[in-house]
């Protein structure tokens, strides 16, 4: 008894272990929240967050800065990579678990366009403000222009089942990749082509059937989640960026791997991504729950002609105002009535 009673008197007048150099003053530094893009008129804007189904403190955050980001970057819609919903999708659930968090979002109009994930359940297709229309595949257009501009220029999205890509979905992907004039061909969906990760890596499988229609349709961009981190690929074959955005909600720290294909990875805390297309150059920021920038830059679209250099001066930083958050720290939004 004496013996314990020493040991725990030594141990409360021993000093604290010195934290990392520089620990102290991270901790302490303010988050600097500045949208970086362009903000022209006439782009297309929209955000992307992927695995957001996990009802976690980390999915809230996103939630709250995303609202934030939008009041000084209106983004029209959200492109949502898989594991939307974990667990039951009944009314309640999906109220809780996506309606309460995005109702900020929700309520300014933003539409959500999701596409299926290896935690979905398939009936999750059905549910209204996912906008899938019941289906596993789907397409859409996201440029402005009305019915007189849908074979002219412009951004379409093809979103995929990359969870089952049986013969009718990739007959359905050749044909509308094939029938479209779209500059932009973006394609959407949960299993990354390409991806560092350790847990779960390159979809090989996935990639041997849909990169020849990638790049024989001249898709530009594509993005994914699956792998709970943040990864921009360098240009593959086509010249076609692919991003892995899969820490919406949930988050693997340390799964990221540097590999040669890596141009710019992160998996040390929640992520989303906005991004604006104009002309022929895709500007995206990649931004932490904390509001943090972890990646920007931009991308002139495969097959363009070569970008001239502009005199125009870069886009000057605005300051985003941080997300309002009750005194606790958690989130202050109830869930909607609908």
């Amino acid at each position: 008894m004496i013996n314990r009673l020493l040991v725990v008197l030594w141990l409360a007048l021993s000093p604290a272990p010195p934290a990392p150099p520089g620990a102290a003053a991270a901790a302490q530094a303010p988050v600097a929240r500045t949208l970086t893009l362009p903000r022209k008129d006439d782009s297309v804007r929209f955000a992307v967050v992927g695995d957001m189904g996990r009802d976690s403190k980390g999915r809230s955050d996103v939630a709250e800065q995303m609202a934030a980001f939008h009041e000084e970057f209106p983004f029209d819609f959200v492109i949502m990579l898989g594991d939307n919903v974990y667990g039951s999708i009944g009314p309640a659930d999906v109220r809780t678990k996506f309606e309460a968090p995005y109702k900020p979002l929700l309520d300014a109009g933003v539409v959500f366009h999701a596409v299926l994930g290896n935690h979905d359940n398939p009936n999750v297709r059905f549910y209204e403000l996912f906008n899938m229309g019941g289906e596993r595949y789907y397409t859409f257009r996201a440029s402005k222009g009305g019915i007189s501009k849908l074979t002219e220029g412009g951004v379409r999205f093809f979103a995929l089942d990359t969870g089952y890509l049986d013969k009718p979905q990739l007959d359905w992907l050749e044909r509308e990749l094939s029938s479209s004039s779209s500059d932009w061909k973006i394609s959407f969906f949960h299993h990354p082509l390409y991806s560092s990760g350790k847990t779960h890596g390159s979809a090989l499988e996935s990639r041997a059937v849909l990169e020849p229609l990638f790049v024989k349709y001249g898709v530009s961009a594509a993005f994914s989640g699956h792998d709970h981190l943040y990864e921009r690929i360098k240009p593959q074959k086509g010249g076609i960026v692919y991003w892995v955005s899969g820490a919406g909600g949930s988050l693997r720290t340390g799964d990221l791997r540097a590999t040669d294909m890596t141009a710019k990875g992160f998996d040390r805390d929640y992520h989303f991504m906005i991004v604006e297309i104009t002309g022929d150059d895709l500007h995206f920021q990649a931004i932490s729950r904390t509001g943090a920038t972890i990646d920007s830059g931009v991308v002139h679209r495969p097959g363009a002609p070569a970008a001239e250099a502009s005199t125009a001066p870069s886009p000057v930083p605005v300051p985003v105002a941080a997300p309002a958050v009750s005194p606790t720290g958690t989130s202050t939004l109830t869930p909607p009535t609908r």
